[in-house]
């Protein structure tokens, strides 16, 4: 099997704790395709991923985990269904992970989304994870009170550090065994978020779409920044490579997305099974019986 090869990119977080948010750009670089021509572009690796994805799944020996995380109004659905739109469903699974149900309280963080993975052969997306706990939770620590953890409770700081070799040894055992592992950071400006937040306030089809939760979130804003930063360093590796995508342009966020997922699927050089000599001669004879008139 081919080792796995996270695709090279300006927006692959480094492996070494370098990332810095303040330095990551949420707008894209200048000089590059204008919006109908990504979104021209965006429609190819449609086209090339619908192919690949069948590819996977006669394969059926790698799975592969899209990991999108976010703050709110950078456009996760909407990157989500944009770039998996030509896929086969039976292909592909999509799990939200939302507030966290008594049942999945009743266990360890990792137990619900471990229990949403995507089979050998297929594409899975998380839209938000098990990192939501090293992040939102992190944010708001409080949110550790529902989840009765052994007492006595390990100070916080060594809590998240904690979570952080978790998440790395479950990414390098899931790894180990088949799945390939993109996240994705659609990185928003808190300007921009604002202004689709307005959007949404402004116009009646996006009314549905407002929560008041959302605006009051942003009043935690350098902490969720922080947060990340702390999260993508100590968890971006060669099997698990984060990803921080300008998200200020949809089309630009959309497209980048598709190209590293299209590029990974062709560099695992993937194949449809081969039949061996007996099954061969088999279809052989199946396609002289089928080929006889009856």
């Amino acid at each position: 099997m081919k080792a796995f090869t996270a695709p090279d990119s300006p927006w692959r977080v480094p492996y070494d704790g370098r990332f810095k948010v303040a330095r990551s750009p949420t707008r894209p670089p200048a000089g590059g395709l204008d919006k109908p021509a990504r979104q021209a572009r965006l429609a190819e690796l449609v086209e090339e991923l619908a192919v690949l994805q069948h590819i996977l799944y006669a394969h059926d020996h790698r799975s592969l985990l899209l990991v999108f995380q976010a703050m709110d109004a950078a456009g996760k659905d909407s990157t989500i269904r944009a770039v998996l739109s030509g896929v086969d469903p039976a292909g592909c699974q999509v799990t939200s992970f939302k507030q966290p149900s008594t049942t999945e309280l009743e266990h360890d963080f990792l137990w619900r989304t471990t229990l949403a993975l995507p089979e050998r052969g297929r594409i899975g997306v998380f839209n938000r994870s098990y990192y939501e706990e090293v992040l939102a939770v992190r944010v708001h620590p409080e949110f550790l009170d529902a989840q009765r953890l052994p007492q006595p409770r390990p100070p916080l700081k060594r809590l998240w550090a904690e979570r952080y070799q978790s998440i790395r040894d479950h990414e390098l055992h899931l790894a180990r065994n088949g799945t390939v592992i993109l996240k994705f950071w659609l990185h928003i400006s808190k300007e921009e978020q604002r202004q689709r937040f307005l959007a949404r306030l402004d116009e009646p089809a996006k009314n549905w779409k407002f929560n008041s939760g959302d605006v009051a979130e942003r009043e935690h804003w350098n902490a969720y920044m922080h947060a990340y930063q702390d999260a993508l360093n100590a968890t971006s590796r060669p099997w698990a490579p984060w990803y921080a995508i300008p998200a200020d342009s949809k089309s630009y966020m959309r497209q980048t997305v598709a190209e590293i997922v299209v590029q990974t699927l062709k560099g695992l050089d993937l194949r449809y099974p081969e039949l061996d000599a007996t099954e061969k001669r088999r279809f052989t004879a199946m396609r002289r019986s089928l080929s006889r008139k009856t």
